[in-house]
């Protein structure tokens, strides 16, 4: 029987790349694994999973599960959950949401937000993040079943290693009473062409010194490296850019390859959301902003001036 459970997270009838987060966590504590896809349409997006390693890529399909609501989601998670010794999922809202459910209904313990796993003594020992981001605790779990979350920007995406998971159906199971006082509305993503910032390679985020010439200002250079565009919270709530953009502690965790960070102080809060980047470049004209001491590249400059003529170069 293999020792953990994998959940991936669907959206429009795919496979989220954030899965492979998870994913990764579960080669590193056991093999093998398997991983469960869940939701309608799940058994064509569970064909995007079996040239990862997985024992099975176990399938719950069906049309109650069109939309996500946990009162329906978790009974069959939890159902299949028993036969494990860890549930994993990747600390999206979807797993964050998800999972303390979950553990609930297992009577497990839940260690959420994880940022590495190391085994001692025959134990499971998971660092997680405090204080923002300052600082590091680690933790065991004493129930029979564990149930985790694990942080995107530091279990990185899963590669394909070959060979071809059985796929195999699992019966879904009837939604918790709760499911019938909860009625799915709409779901409002921001549409755009540009990657999703959970994914993106190259990040270019911007802070409040922009104003109004935010777009202005980043979108060329964005352009121009195929990346997605972030936000700092101060951004963000004086309303330069929209609040899906944030990146920071109360916003997104990200962890791209290249971090351009344009006129933003490096508050703590904006730091542990991106200080996981691979490389960081800095442009602020404050040579003391704390920016500056996470930064692999900085340039102490007038980002009005920087920034177009960066653009001018790189074209």
């Amino acid at each position: 029987m293999s020792h953990t459970l994998v959940i991936a997270e669907l959206h429009e009838g795919k496979v989220r790349k954030s899965t492979l987060s998870a994913v990764s966590f579960a080669r590193q504590v056991s093999q093998p694994f398997d991983v469960l896809v869940i939701g309608a349409g799940a058994a064509a997006a569970a064909a995007e999973l079996t040239g990862f390693g997985a024992g099975k890529v176990l399938v719950a399909d069906d049309a109650s599960l069109a939309n996500y609501i946990c009162e329906r989601f978790a009974p069959t998670v939890a159902a299949l959950g028993k036969g494990y010794k860890v549930v994993v999922a990747t600390a999206s809202s979807f797993g964050k949401d998800l999972a303390p459910r979950v553990a609930a209904k297992l009577g497990a313990g839940y260690v959420a937000d994880i940022s590495g796993v190391t085994a001692e003594g025959g134990k499971l020992v998971y660092r997680r993040p405090v204080f923002a981001g300052n600082a590091y605790g680690s933790c065991t779990l004493a129930t029979a079943i564990q149930v985790v979350t694990v942080r995107q920007s530091e279990f990185g995406a899963a590669e394909a290693s070959g060979g071809a998971s059985a796929v195999e159906s699992v019966p879904v199971q009837p939604a918790d009473a709760a499911a019938a006082r909860v009625e799915f509305i709409s779901l409002e993503g921001a549409k755009s062409e540009r990657p999703d910032l959970g994914e993106a390679r190259v990040i270019v985020s911007g802070g409040r010194a922009l104003k109004e010439q935010f777009a202005q200002v980043l979108d060329p250079l964005a352009n121009l490296l195929g990346a997605a565009v972030g936000a700092s919270r101060a951004a963000c709530d004086a309303g330069y850019a929209p609040a899906e953009l944030q990146v920071g502690q109360t916003g997104r965790i990200v962890a791209p390859t290249l971090y351009v960070a344009v006129g933003i102080s490096g508050a703590i809060q904006h730091l542990a959301g991106m200080k996981g980047s691979k490389t960081i470049v800095a442009i602020n004209k404050d040579a003391e902003a704390p920016i500056f001491q996470v930064a692999d590249y900085g340039l102490v400059a007038d980002l009005f001036a920087a920034v177009p003529a960066m653009v001018s170069s790189l074209k």
